[in-house]
């Protein structure tokens, strides 16, 4: 008994030996294929991270987690560590640093309350939403130039939008009214004995600056009790005048012009449903059939596409050219990326497939047939129709501007804004970003692009790291950070060199943007 005791224990080591060496085997094995995540515990994994861990979509993550330009080698077995997730995190969300620029909008010392008023301004607003905003922005520091009161602005009900809205669906007018009460006197009616009265209609010169409104319209004061501003839009320079009143255009535009409080509310919930999937970009993507018919852009569209646009520019009075040649408008950068460019900009730039993207825009041309690219590469593209429930809507349903008002309180709050085209909507939203922070906002160089995307489609270019390290040294300096707002082109005269000029709502940078300052935001959007 005690012999076969003595045999059976060198098997058995034998077999334990073994086992130990299979084990050892199998951890090395492992440890050259799997990539170590971070816990859903470690603080250094970003929070879209730790819901796609609750998921279980670690494998799909780690596919996707090093684009071409933040790794030069894909298929490395290194350990990430949260050091590195907080690297690729910040390379794709960070803000660019603000360099210690805050608000300064408020009054000098010696700003005086208004004078006594000479008259009434009556405004007509025109255009869409936002190019209406910063008209009546303007026409405030013109009533406070030449001494008049301002009557509530009457929006434009004309234009291709046909919206029916007043100042009060989309404004809060009590809030407007209350905020510039130091600035200007603001009424919502002209007095009933001035209803009849014989006012000046006068369409005011663009880009004017203090002695045209002192001396001409004010002059006016003399034979007229009101005067009725015809037009809104760019009616005032955007550079050259008194700190004063380029202080009173920023109050205006980011404290005094607050959205209605429905609008307010149901733009906050759509920003908590948005941030509920984490970090989201706002994509303002417009490619809506007047942004087409309007530039002349027909690339990628079918004939029938074309001639419909074609028709429509046709028939818009006040669209002044009509001949449109659509190659050389794209070739300039004239043009707004179509869906499937921005598809593969984003894909460059290294977001992933389940990147958040709430889509900033009214009806897409054509539909899903242009939207085939995008929606595949990004199925997480979301959108008001999508965050909301149809009664949710119902209000804001066939009024473009409260709409775009929405798309405006969402875009202002994303972790990133890109817009693909630089319109009257991405000036406003990129200039507000800059006022409350300089948040990160990417503007693509469609100049510079739209040759790298023929040469795809060329077959001389491919997708890839080569692509990617181009697009992201062409927009390294490209996302939002702190600069002094341009001037005019080199070489423009006339009107052409005010037209040159960086618009004053899309950087208010020097005039409402200090160094070295505590900050004095209480602007009409401020969800965070």
């Amino acid at each position: 008994m005690a012999k076969r005791r003595r045999r059976a224990l060198p098997l058995l080591l034998r077999r334990l030996l073994t086992c130990a060496m299979c084990a050892v085997a199998t951890v090395a094995l492992l440890s050259g294929h799997v990539r170590v995540l971070p816990s859903p515990g470690v603080s250094g994994a970003p929070q879209f991270l730790k819901q796609y861990q609750r998921q279980g979509s670690e494998q799909s993550w780690t596919k996707e987690l090093f684009p071409p330009q933040f790794s030069k080698n894909p298929g490395s077995s290194r350990k990430m560590n949260s050091a590195s997730w907080s690297l690729d995190f910040d390379k794709l969300w960070k803000s660019p640093s603000n360099r210690d620029f805050t608000p300064c909008i408020d009054p000098s010392t010696n700003y005086k309350v208004p004078a006594a008023s000479q008259g009434y301004l009556l405004v007509h607003t025109n255009g869409g939403l936002n190019q209406m905003r910063a008209g009546i922005c303007d026409m405030v520091a013109v009533a406070r130039i030449i001494n008049a009161t301002l009557v509530i602005p009457e929006l434009d009900k004309g234009s291709f939008w046909r919206d029916s809205s007043n100042f009060s669906d989309i404004f809060d007018e009590e809030h407007f009214i209350s905020t510039l009460a130091n600035d200007i006197k603001v009424v919502k009616k002209l007095p009933k004995e001035l209803a009849k009265t014989t006012k000046l209609v006068k369409e005011f010169k663009s880009w004017s600056g203090m002695d045209y409104y002192h001396n001409d319209i004010a002059g006016m004061w003399e034979y007229y009790e009101v005067i009725r501003a015809s037009k809104s839009d760019s009616r005032l320079a955007n550079n050259n005048l008194p700190s004063a009143i380029q202080k009173l255009r920023c109050r205006a535009c980011y404290e005094g012009l607050r959205f209605a409080p429905h609008i307010e509310a149901m733009g906050k919930l759509l920003v908590e449903r948005m941030r509920s999937y984490g970090p989201y970009i706002a994509l303002h993507l417009r490619y809506e059939k007047d942004m087409l018919a309007f530039s002349g852009c027909t690339h990628g569209l079918s004939a029938a596409e074309a001639k419909e646009l074609r028709i429509i520019r046709e028939h818009t009075p006040h669209w002044k050219i009509k001949n449109i040649n659509s190659t050389e408008q794209r070739s300039k950068g004239y043009c707004p990326l179509t869906p499937k460019e921005v598809a593969i900009f984003l894909t460059a730039l290294g977001y992933p497939s389940h990147t958040p993207i709430y889509v900033a825009a009214g009806e897409i041309y054509g539909g899903d047939s242009h939207m085939t690219e995008l929606q595949s590469r990004y199925p997480m593209l979301m959108s008001k129709e999508k965050l909301a429930s149809i009664e949710e809507l119902e209000p804001f349903m066939n009024h473009a501007s409260q709409m775009a008002a929405l798309d405006y309180i969402v875009s202002v709050e994303s972790d990133v804004f890109i817009p693909s085209y630089s319109g009257n909507m991405a000036r406003a939203v990129g200039g507000h970003r800059r006022f409350l922070g300089h948040r990160k906002t990417i503007s693509p160089d469609r100049k510079a692009l739209v040759h790298l995307f023929d040469k795809i489609e060329q077959g001389t270019l491919k997708e890839g790291s080569r692509l990617s390290d181009r697009i992201a040294e062409l927009h390294k300096r490209r996302q939002g950070s702190p600069r002094k707002r341009k001037g005019p082109i080199s070489g423009t005269k006339g009107m052409d060199r005010f037209r040159s000029e960086e618009a004053f709502y899309e950087n208010p940078l020097p005039d409402c943007l200090c160094r070295g300052e505590l900050p004095q935001v209480n602007a009409s959007v401020s969800i965070r």
